[in-house]
């Protein structure tokens, strides 16, 4: 089994990171695969819905250029994604934006090859705004029949600059949570 781990976040390193690295330590310590990905400096261009992906049905996004269909194969492969992101504007970054849209429709395409993978996310947020982005991934895990597991909160951690969330008692413990249950939820699902 393996766990796909995605930082949205233009930042290196930073509350996002940290935020998924704390999810990510219960998953391995229960002797599942673990990888973490980091978007910074990679700009995906966002869905042109040009419905490609529905006429070629070859599990891929028709724009080529910008590597997110490495992205695709990759999420494709695993058995549990979480998705992390900062709260933009109330929102997800860019990136996480055009993955939600992009291998969303990919997947559905093909026969929802996102269907009964576990899904978590992360959300790195400085005060308002991150219940928003929370719902943004946890509405492409629903439509994509992806088994959200829960925590002990909602998953957010409060921090601005980088670093900031680990002094986020609560939010630490949430993401520590959710990859208990993550690794829980894995364990009963691959039994």
């Amino acid at each position: 089994m393996k766990v796909l781990a995605i930082n949205g976040s233009p930042r290196k390193g930073g509350n996002t990171f940290l935020m998924l690295q704390k999810a990510l330590e219960p998953i391995a310590a229960a002797g599942i695969e673990t990888e973490l990905v980091e978007l910074h400096g990679v700009n995906y261009l966002g869905c042109i819905a040009c419905m490609k992906c529905w006429e070629r049905q070859d599990g891929h996004c028709a724009i080529k250029k910008d590597g997110l269909n490495d992205l695709i194969d990759k999420m494709r492969a695993a058995d549990g994604l979480i998705l992390g992101s900062p709260t933009y504007f109330a929102n997800v970054s860019t990136n996480i934006k055009s993955i939600i849209d992009r291998a969303g429709m990919v997947a559905l395409a093909n026969g929802g090859f996102f269907a009964r993978k576990v899904g978590g996310s992360a959300v790195a947020v400085r005060r308002g705004g991150g219940i928003a982005v929370f719902d943004a991934i946890n509405h492409f895990y629903l439509i994509n029949q992806v088994v959200v597991a829960g925590s002990s909160y909602w998953n957010l951690g409060r921090g601005l600059a980088p670093g900031d969330v680990s002094s986020d008692e609560e939010g630490m413990t949430t993401m520590e949570n959710l990859g208990k249950n993550m690794a829980w939820v894995l364990g009963k699902l691959h039994a």
